[in-house]
């Protein structure tokens, strides 16, 4: 989608703009003033000291499949002929029959939700183990789901269909890498396994530091989130300046390309190379969707990245953008908490159309923003209705090139409102 600033806004949907819960429009608001208080709150709270972002599944959901499709695909390969094969060729004790009969019971009761399937058949898992019994179509089911969302997610991020995805991330990291060097580098956390972000920081040229060390064995170590990346200024001096070109990215529950590893390293992980399409190795060490995750997520490396989470949200005069996140993941939520309890300066914004009694959306605290909402706007000469708490709108439309100096926004605006001006 292109930058659509100056079109003509045709008819407004509901749009919400929240502090705390008082709204920020005016009952006489249009939808370009509207949005135009939104676009300049971002664009104050993104030039705060210290800016992180918390990417959910919906900023990769043009390219990774969500849960509830995901369900098809997995059903459809429970049902396939393939797997019948499988099961003959591995000698397995039950039929094509007994598993295909086990998915239908457990999708049953969640129809839609594949993270409560996964979950219902975890915590039989548990239980058996427990009492010493061993359920061989609890476990083919379980690592046949693994596998499925491991191939989903690890997809081909220079393929036609991760074009728009790719393209997104791409131009988010190239505005936050601009960020004026005298206000601390750009945290970006995401509970994305994809390597979309990986893929567009190489192509932006953008340094990032994401836990591992360089070279050819690149191990984990979160001592590497607390260095500061500097280039010498002076040939002559030792004097030296933080790189603008760098961003701090923290994949909290792991990333397709993260192994255990046997080379007895602090923490025993590792970054690998991994082929489009592969299946999962033996020793991946995603947190998948379960209402497990937040029992593995008290492991390392996951504490140590929480724990990164949660510093670098008690730093004062700090904003959190929050876009595409279902605050489906308790141990992610409670940190938030925590930190707007003891951290008077945090601001956080949420992008995204909330039930008010499922998050902290809920709260009256006019430190927490919430926006939201639905735009018809004219774009090549077709009516198109746009989501601006997507990711596609976001990028596009409401985070600014954080290297824009005030005076040049100054210029632009009154240009803009001059040709407005001349329209009328």
């Amino acid at each position: 989608m292109c930058d659509c600033t100056d079109e003509k806004l045709l008819t407004k949907d509901l749009l919400i703009f929240k502090q705390g819960q008082d709204s920020l429009f005016g009952d006489s608001d249009g939808d370009e003033v509207k949005l135009e208080k939104i676009r300049s709150k971002v664009s104050d709270l993104t030039n705060i000291k210290n800016l992180h972002f918390l990417l959910g599944a919906g900023a990769s959901a043009d390219a990774i499949p969500a849960m509830e499709p995901l369900i098809k695909i997995v059903e459809e390969k429970v049902n396939s002929d393939n797997t019948e094969a499988d099961i003959i060729r591995e000698e397995c004790t039950f039929s094509h029959h007994d598993l295909k009969a086990g998915f239908q019971v457990v999708k049953k009761h969640s129809p839609k939700n594949l993270e409560n399937i996964l979950g219902t058949l975890y915590s039989k898992r548990s239980y058996q183990n427990g009492v010493g019994e061993v359920d061989e179509v609890n476990d083919y089911l379980i690592n046949l789901i693994e596998s499925q969302i491991y191939t989903s997610i690890n997809i081909d991020c220079n393929a036609k269909s991760a074009e728009k995805s790719l393209s997104l991330y791409k131009k988010l990291y190239q505005k936050l890498s601009q960020r004026n060097k005298d206000l601390a580098r750009v945290n970006v956390f995401t509970t994305n396994n994809d390597l979309l972000s990986e893929t567009a920081l190489g192509y932006q040229n953008v340094n990032y530091n994401n836990g591992f060390s360089s070279g050819l064995t690149r191990t984990f170590n979160p001592a590497r989130f607390s260095y500061t990346f500097s280039r010498k200024v002076d040939s002559n001096m030792e004097k030296y300046e933080p790189l603008e070109n760098m961003v701090y990215l923290y994949k909290l529950h792991g990333s397709i390309s993260w192994i255990e590893s046997d080379d007895n390293s602090f923490f025993n992980i590792k970054e690998v190379d991994v082929e489009p399409t592969q299946a999962p190795p033996e020793k991946n060490i995603l947190i998948y969707p379960t209402p497990l995750k937040q029992n593995k997520s008290l492991g390392s490396p996951y504490a140590d990245l929480i724990r990164e989470f949660q510093n670098k949200l008690q730093l004062q005069h700090g904003v959190l953008i929050v876009i595409g996140y279902s605050f489906s993941d308790e141990h992610i939520n409670n940190a938030i908490y925590a930190a707007l309890a003891s951290n008077s300066s945090l601001s956080v914004i949420i992008f995204g159309d909330y039930h008010p009694s499922e998050n902290l959306t809920k709260l009256t605290d006019r430190r927490i923003y919430q926006v939201s909402g639905e735009i018809v706007q004219n774009i090549d000469g077709e009516e198109k209705a746009v989501k601006i708490h997507y990711f596609e709108y976001i990028v596009n439309n409401l985070i600014p090139d954080l290297d824009r100096n005030r005076d040049s926004d100054l210029l632009e605006d009154f240009m803009r409102s001059l040709k407005k001006a001349r329209r009328e």
